[in-house]
């Protein structure tokens, strides 16, 4: 079957080299800035692709949460599948989608789990249901089909937990994903895009290159 879809041009902006921030991480922030006064719907989600040492890959939507000199931090249930995949292999992926924007921007690096602190902070910030969800939830794991069975669990806990503070578990966190590569892609006229990756050198700095759309 050849997939309908709906013809549009790509009216961006020209990127120019000259009005790159010379850090990628500053950059992102440029851009991200901009996004949240365009996206009507989540601008921090990316999908972030993990593998195992077997080559099994996997995307999903994750929210980031904070970027700064460390690199792009998100937090999961540690157990889980994407959790499994960075402990056996901390290399990882993400993209996201400005759509008004027409940009998008690609990262690579590896992951490193955040301190439990970090961790516990972000956990307490969270509303009381959300903090109920991570505490209920084996994330990835099979359950019974009946949803009665995760709501029952929910309600359970979330009884238990209505006065008091609920522990974050021991298997949640966060993982700061540092990156090597940041690809900046601008949407163009034509599909004749603007792109410009950065990479890390082995002194530090970061290396840009302009590439063919």
């Amino acid at each position: 079957m050849i997939l309908k879809e709906k013809k549009r041009e790509y009216f961006g902006r020209p990127l120019q080299f000259e009005e790159l921030d010379l850090n990628p991480l500053q950059q992102f922030v440029k851009w991200y800035e901009q996004a949240l006064e365009t996206e009507h719907f989540e601008p921090n989600a990316v999908a972030l692709a993990t593998s195992d040492l077997k080559g099994e890959i996997r995307v999903r939507y994750v929210l980031l949460k904070a970027v700064d000199e460390n690199g792009f931090l998100f937090f999961t249930n540690y157990l889980s599948i994407k959790g499994k995949h960075i402990e056996e292999n901390p290399k990882a992926s993400f993209a996201c989608f400005w759509p008004t924007l027409y940009r998008q921007v690609c990262v690579s690096g590896k992951c490193e789990k955040t301190s439990p602190e970090i961790s516990l902070h972000y956990f307490q910030t969270r509303p009381f249901l959300s903090q109920i969800a991570a505490y209920t939830s084996p994330q990835s794991q099979p359950v019974p089909k009946e949803r009665a069975y995760l709501e029952d669990l929910f309600n359970h806990n979330r009884g238990q937990f209505e006065s008091e503070h609920v522990p974050m578990p021991e298997n949640w966190g966060g993982y700061w994903l540092i990156p090597e590569k940041i690809e900046f892609w601008q949407g163009r006229e034509n599909r004749f895009h603007d792109r410009f990756l950065y990479s890390k050198e082995a002194d530090g700095q970061w290396k840009i290159e302009r590439l063919a759309p």
